[in-house]
């Protein structure tokens, strides 16, 4: 989708650009060869009075002097004019073939609107592409499962790790509620809370922001649109469709692995496993 996106703006800066230079190459025509106007064209309309070619017509200066001669009692005959020899033929001077300055500001103008277009087009193009991936490690091994519960226990907050492209998050899951939980979670997630944890993705399900840890509710709430989720990230209010996503976690010899190449979708809207509400005030109050 961002490629066929990319590839239709860029098509769009060529077509400018070429819609622009063709426009001042027709001006730069029309100002070299010239063109007549339509008074002029009327006025050669007019004066097509169906004489011959080889009639001469005589000019306005002719007739003012037929008639000061006239007055003055000479001939009113008009001398015959014989034209002049053609001018020797000399060569152009090689600056009046160059670039004038008229045609120099104008190609100046397309090339500045060209450049301009280009960087535009480019930088759209940057912004719709994906950025490159934090780091292309997708399993983190986040240590042993007992110190990671003792570091929540001490912190009142749940570890947080941003190795990785997805950072995510590591909070305690209940063994009481594992039953609850079976009905349900499956796979990876069902066996990380059988040993005590949930590994949660930081993103907001509604819109995408980063969900931080509320300290006095004990909850999940995004500051973005209100969206809130409890200790293990099921849905407790605001707009978010469901619950927080989440990682699939690996458990040998109590050490606990996080897989964040597969992001699996948190839970419906009314899942509440561990029957937890907000332990204090809220951080988010819309």
């Amino acid at each position: 989708m961002n490629a066929a996106i990319a590839f239709a703006i860029a098509a769009v800066v060529v077509l400018a650009g070429a819609v622009l230079f063709a426009t001042v190459r027709r001006r730069d025509a029309r100002g070299a060869i010239g063109f007549l106007s339509r008074e002029t064209k009327g006025r050669d309309r007019s004066d097509e009075t169906g004489l011959p070619e080889t009639e001469h017509r005589p000019t306005g200066r002719e007739v003012e002097r037929a008639a000061a001669e006239e007055r003055a009692g000479r001939s009113t005959e008009l001398a015959p004019v014989e034209s002049a020899p053609p001018a020797p033929w000399t060569p152009p001077d090689p600056e009046t073939l160059g670039v004038t300055r008229r045609q120099f500001l104008n190609r100046g103008i397309v090339v500045t609107m060209i450049l301009a277009l280009s960087a535009f087009g480019a930088s759209l193009i940057g912004f719709l592409w994906p950025p490159a991936a934090a780091g292309t490690k997708t399993k983190i091994k986040v240590g042993k499962v007992d110190d990671i519960l003792g570091e929540v226990r001490a912190t009142g907050e749940p570890k947080y790790v941003s190795e990785g492209p997805r950072p995510f998050y590591i909070n305690p899951y209940p063994s009481s509620a594992v039953p609850a939980a079976k009905k349900v979670y499956d796979g990876a997630v069902l066996t990380g809370m059988e040993g005590g944890i949930v590994a949660l993705y930081q993103k907001c399900v509604h819109l995408g922001c980063r969900v931080p840890w509320c300290k006095t509710s004990q909850w999940f709430e995004c500051p973005c649109h209100g969206s809130k989720y409890n200790r293990v990230g099921e849905k407790k209010g605001g707009p978010a469709p469901r619950g927080l996503d989440r990682f699939g976690v690996e458990i040998a010899g109590g050490v606990a692995t996080v897989d964040t190449g597969v992001v699996i979708t948190g839970p419906p809207i009314g899942t509440n496993t561990t029957g937890q509400e907000a332990e204090g005030p809220h951080c988010i109050t819309s």
